[in-house]
């Protein structure tokens, strides 16, 4: 079938909206697209979920009405695929179902659609609904480019604690701490739910450290989480600040990891046997150790080297 979009001008495609239109109907591709055509926007129309598929790869719509129910891959299979698609992750699908009982309906909103209509169609409400999903994806997809071009490492997770969106500096990141793959992916947003739940998470690699900070909590459940990345030389300073040494306690600590007795650190800082001893108290106690060779061993791994 052809769609409407070759008969318009090339540079339609980038001035107006469009719309794909996935149905085994051609009264229904036809009525949608007479009717869409009239509201201004572009149309791409599809038979089934193969010819959606190749619409997709020629060009990423701004929204889609998708039958649910179709010969070969349904309605619900297809949007997992574009939903499981990063570059086309973004695009609201609206379906469009006969089925008027509850479970087609929650299996719609669980395989990532954003709203439904109901067959036969009302045109009227098809139009507001799309033209009002197509606004806010547009709104969103905007504020998500704004963050793309800062360099910002930025992370937003649905109500189930799924990665529903991430900023490419954000993939960088993840793939340097948790490495790349289907476990490694697990991994990572299993870390940022807990960076959810407890407000921050740390995750330190040999290279340096990653932070998680959630700035809260937006509509539909869904919240935002900021990444930054602290390089090695870096990142053991910052780990010095969260066990919370003085600048006398790192020096004493310092001395102790270059092997030198507690009488050689009261003669070279100037201060008494007995006040060494309290700041190795004082440090063992922040490290969380008990004896001088694990202080050592932990400030050899974080302190920098002469």
């Amino acid at each position: 079938m052809t769609p409407w979009s070759e008969t318009l001008p090339p540079d339609a495609l980038a001035t107006q909206p469009v719309i794909l239109v996935v149905d085994d109907s051609l009264d229904t591709l036809r009525m949608l697209g007479d009717a869409l055509v009239a509201e201004g926007y572009v149309v791409l129309a599809a038979r089934d979920a193969e010819e959606a598929l190749e619409r997709f790869e020629v060009a990423i719509p701004d929204g889609v009405l998708l039958d649910a129910v179709m010969p070969g891959m349904d309605g619900f299979d297809l949007c997992q695929r574009i939903k499981a698609t990063p570059a086309w992750s973004h695009v609201p699908v609206v379906f469009m179902t006969g089925l008027s009982d509850s479970e087609p309906i929650l299996r719609g909103f669980a395989s990532g659609g954003v709203d439904y209509v109901v067959k036969p169609l009302r045109i009227p409400e098809v139009m507001a609904r799309l033209a009002t999903h197509v606004r806010n994806a547009r709104v969103a997809r905007l504020a998500q480019e704004a963050v793309d071009v800062a360099g910002l490492g930025s992370v937003v997770l649905d109500s189930l604690g799924r990665m529903a969106w991430r900023s490419p500096q954000a993939m960088v990141w993840l793939e340097r701490a948790f490495g790349t793959g289907t476990a490694a992916l697990e991994q990572a947003a299993q870390w940022l739910a807990a960076a959810r739940r407890e407000g921050t998470a740390i995750q330190d690699r040999d290279q340096g450290r990653l932070l998680a900070r959630h700035l809260g909590q937006g509509s539909l459940g869904e919240s935002m989480l900021l990444l930054s990345w602290s390089p090695l030389e870096n990142a053991a300073a910052q780990r010095l600040r969260d066990v919370a040494l003085t600048p006398r306690e790192t020096e004493v600590l310092s001395w102790l990891a270059k092997g030198k007795t507690n009488r050689d650190i009261a003669d070279i800082l100037g201060m008494s046997h007995r006040t060494v001893n309290k700041h190795l108290e004082h440090v063992f106690e922040k490290l969380g150790v008990e004896t001088r060779s694990a202080a050592a061993a932990i400030a050899g791994r974080l302190l920098p080297q002469d």
